[in-house]
């Protein structure tokens, strides 16, 4: 059989360096790539093609968790375990409906991140055991739409950047467009949230969002 072909999305390189050490000690699962961040791992899943992508949910330019979205989006197949330090049910409810398939602790061990991920490949999913489901994407869906899930995925790409202090110009490199549509964009999403200023909508993206090592991550 050929081994499953996985895609490494972490921003701490000691990290992955681990898991692509952990991962290549089985015969069965073959590494095809890694990236540093959530919108190289997009460019980079749409290219590999990984089986099964390990998405770390805290990342800077674009978190998992978005980043995960806009696979789902493109590349519904791509099967996403999420990796996080934090295990709140918050944390992996978002991750739910962003439509991971997985959930695991970054304190995993070896031999549980590879049984997770030959999971999921078969088409499982990989929860903890009281929260595991066979239709993960329909799990504790809200009710009602949260003010953010209003957010278009460029909108909430502009709220994580503006989150991580960057200036108009940085987004717009970052993202590939004109200044002024990131001001589009900004206005946008200032009128959605009902925020009118960059200081509250900071405030609004920590509250909403991921904070790890000093990174401040939001989701739409």
């Amino acid at each position: 059989m050929n081994p499953i072909t996985v895609m490494l999305a972490e921003d701490h390189m000691i990290v992955r360096q681990g898991l692509r050490r952990i991962l290549e000690m089985d015969k069965g699962i073959a590494v095809v790539g890694e990236a540093e961040d959530g919108r190289q791992a997009v460019v980079m899943v749409k290219r590999l093609k990984p089986a099964v992508v390990l998405m770390d949910i805290a990342m800077p330019q674009l978190n998992g968790l978005e980043a995960t979205r806009q696979l789902m989006h493109d590349l519904p197949a791509t099967r996403v375990l999420m990796l996080s330090a934090h295990s709140e049910e918050a944390y992996i409810t978002k991750a739910i409906e962003c439509g991971a398939v997985g959930f695991l602790l970054k304190q995993t061990s070896a031999h549980e991140v590879v049984r997770a991920i030959n999971e999921v490949f078969e088409g499982r999913t990989w929860f903890e055991k009281d929260r595991a489901t066979d239709n993960p994407r329909t799990r504790d869906a809200p009710t009602a739409r949260k003010p953010q899930e209003r957010l278009s995925p460029r909108e909430a790409e502009v709220l994580q950047l503006i989150a991580e202090g960057k200036a108009n110009k940085e987004m717009a490199v970052a993202m590939g467009i004109a200044i002024k549509t990131v001001e589009k964009h900004r206005e946008h999403l200032m009128r959605k949230l009902g925020i009118h200023d960059t200081a509250g909508l900071t405030r609004y993206a920590i509250s909403a969002g991921v904070i790890e090592s000093s990174i401040q991550v939001t989701i739409r």
